[in-house]
């Protein structure tokens, strides 16, 4: 087992009586049902049902209290903040930037807990692990506890980049994607069930489409790591950018219609002279490009 703190991240607290029915109106899963066990992946999207923020929505045993915990990019911290206190009226919560506290690390490959912080599955895929919420100079103890070897961040980045899960502000611009572009649609990100929530109808609209023009797709490669933000490319057609990228395996946000097309035509595909094969991951349900042809 693995584990890396994740200094990118922060964490925000909300807690009081109205916690969870506040952040149920404004989020787009379902937290209401949220559990110590079953936390939420979950973002707040613009009106017009672009991300502005995502993160990991986790919460304390019953005898621990009503807090509730958002493991979300610490550089967005402030900025969540604000804009929960925005939607908050007379909402009774109480909503904490709690960064300088706490952090977050990630655990990998095996099973296990810790005594040192709150400890949560990461619920977009079994693969990647759990999560433990705790004070940053506590993560060596914790890891030990896990029974986990300490590892730098730029391990985690590689198992995520390698299952294929976009990372947002680096795969996809924050209040420039929508989350069936992020694939949060894939990763359980994207409650269809639940009530309103902000820019809800679009997404819904989407979904009941059954249509993303774009999406983060994982790719592979056999050279050097084409660079983030390079146009990918069919031929001479541009086809999408490229996101992360880490031992041979990277992520690119495509339009699939152009990308199926020109693997139809037998174009292939590139990022800064590099080739690029695309790999569909176990948990993606949308209809991948080439695949038609490969059945064929």
């Amino acid at each position: 087992m693995q584990a890396a703190l994740l200094t990118d991240r922060g964490v925000v607290k909300v807690d009081g009586a109205d916690a969870r029915r506040f952040l149920n109106g404004l989020l787009t899963s379902d937290i209401e049902a949220l559990t110590p066990d079953s936390p939420r992946f979950a973002a707040l999207l613009t009106p017009q049902g672009k991300i502005l923020f995502d993160g990991i929505v986790a919460a304390v045993p019953p005898e621990d209290g009503t807090a509730l915990f958002i493991d979300c990019p610490r550089a967005l911290v402030s900025d969540l903040v604000r804009r929960l206190n925005f939607y908050k009226l007379r909402a009774k919560v109480v909503i904490e930037d709690l960064s300088e506290a706490l952090g977050v690390l990630a655990a990998w490959d095996g099973t296990g807990t810790s005594e040192y912080g709150l400890v949560y599955p990461d619920p977009r895929l079994p693969a990647l692990g759990l999560r433990v919420m705790l004070p940053p100079h506590l993560a060596e103890a914790a890891a030990r506890d896990l029974g986990a070897t300490l590892v730098e961040p730029e391990a985690y980045e590689a198992h995520r980049i390698a299952l294929g899960i976009p990372r947002g502000g680096a795969d996809f611009g924050y209040g420039d994607a929508f989350p069936h572009e992020a694939d949060m649609d894939q990763l359980n990100g994207v409650d269809f069930e639940k009530g309103c929530y902000v820019g809800q109808e679009v997404v819904s609209r989407i979904e009941h489409r059954a249509r993303a023009r774009s999406r983060i797709v994982p790719v592979a490669y056999d050279e050097f790591a084409p660079a983030d933000g390079v146009p990918v490319m069919a031929g001479e057609r541009a086809v999408g950018t490229m996101g992360t990228a880490a031992r041979g395996r990277g992520l690119a946000m495509l339009r699939l219609d152009r990308t199926a097309e020109a693997l139809a035509a037998g174009a292939a595909l590139s990022a800064g002279g590099v080739t690029l094969r695309l790999v569909k991951p176990e948990w993606a349900r949308f209809a991948f490009p080439g695949e038609a042809t490969a059945a064929e």
